[in-house]
C-alpha cells in the first residue's frame, strides 16, 4: 500500500496558484537552498502519514471553495521526492474533477511523465540559471532540474515561474536580463513572479540548531522587487 508523508495542509491558500486552493506541504527535500524558510520539511520523517485515498478525501472537503478556478497545490519540501504517492494522489484528484498544481523546484527522482500527465499547472521555482550559481544556491548540481525542465517541454505543461530576489545575489539588472532571456527559451510560461527574499523562518534555523548561510543579508525591498517585476516581466501579468 502506498503511503506518503505530509508536513501540513493549508485549507485556504491564495498565493499558490489560481483561485482559492488547498495547499499540501510534503515532507522531504534534497536541496538545501540558502534562502529556504522551511528547513523543517527537509527530512522525510516527522510528517503525518496518509494513503492517497485518505489525502484526497480530505482535499475533497474543500471543493465548494474552489469554484471555477481553484483547486489543490502540492508543495513542500519537494513533492517530486515522493513520486509514487504524488502520482496516485494526482490521479484521484483528476477523478474528482479537482484542478491540480505542483509547486516544485524540479528536483525529484525522475519518471515525471505520469506525474505531468495528471498535472494542470506547475509553479516552477527557478533557483538560478547558471550551473555554478545554481549549485552554490541549492547545494546540488543542476542536472536533475534540467531533466525535469525537459519533461515539462515534452508535455507542454502550463508553467508559472517563480524566482526569489536576494540582495547582492539575484537582484542586479544584468541578472534580470539574463533571467528574462533564459525564461524565453521555456515554452508555455504563462506568468513570472519575482518573490522578495524575506527573513521569515530564520528562527527555525536557531530552533533546529542549523547554520544560516545568508546571515546578515537584509530582506529584499518589496518596492524594488515590484519595480524589477514591472521592468522585466510585464508587471507579473500573464505572458
Amino acid at each position: 500500500m502506498t503511503v506518503g508523508s505530509v508536513h501540513s495542509i493549508e485549507s485556504m491558500g491564495l498565493v499558490d496558484g489560481p483561485g482559492i486552493r488547498t495547499v499540501v506541504f510534503f515532507q522531504g527535500c534534497a536541496l538545501r537552498c540558502r534562502f529556504c524558510h522551511n528547513p523543517d520539511t527537509w527530512s522525510f520523517s516527522g510528517g503525518e502519514t496518509y494513503t492517497p485515498e485518505q489525502l484526497v478525501k480530505k482535499i475533497s472537503r474543500f471543493k465548494p471553495y474552489f469554484k471555477d478556478n481553484g483547486g489543490v497545490t502540492f508543495s513542500g519540501g519537494e513533492p517530486l521526492m515522493q513520486p509514487q504517492f504524488l502520482t496516485e494522489v494526482l490521479k484521484l484528484c483528476r477523478q474528482e474533477g479537482i484542478h491540480t498544481c505542483i509547486d516544485t523546484a524540479g528536483y525529484g527522482l525522475g519518471s515525471y511523465d505520469e506525474i505531468l500527465s495528471n498535472t494542470d499547472l506547475v509553479l516552477l521555482d527557478l533557483k538560478h540559471i547558471h550551473e555554478a550559481d545554481y549549485q552554490k544556491m541549492t547545494g546540488k548540481p543542476m542536472e536533475h532540474f534540467l531533466q525535469f525542465l525537459d519533461a515539462l517541454k515534452r508535455h507542454q505543461t502550463d508553467i508559472w515561474i517563480r524566482h526569489v530576489v536576494v540582495p547582492g545575489l539575484t537582484d542586479s539588472e544584468a541578472h534580470m536580463e539574463a533571467l528574462r532571456d533564459y525564461i524565453q527559451t521555456v515554452p508555455n510560461v504563462q506568468k513570472v513572479e519575482l518573490l522578495p527574499y524575506h527573513l521569515l523562518g530564520t528562527n527555525k534555523y536557531e530552533i533546529m540548531n542549523l547554520p544560516y548561510s545568508l546571515e546578515g543579508v537584509p530582506a529584499m525591498d518589496k518596492d524594488q522587487t515590484k519595480k524589477l517585476q514591472e521592468t522585466y516581466f510585464n508587471g507579473g501579468k500573464s505572458c
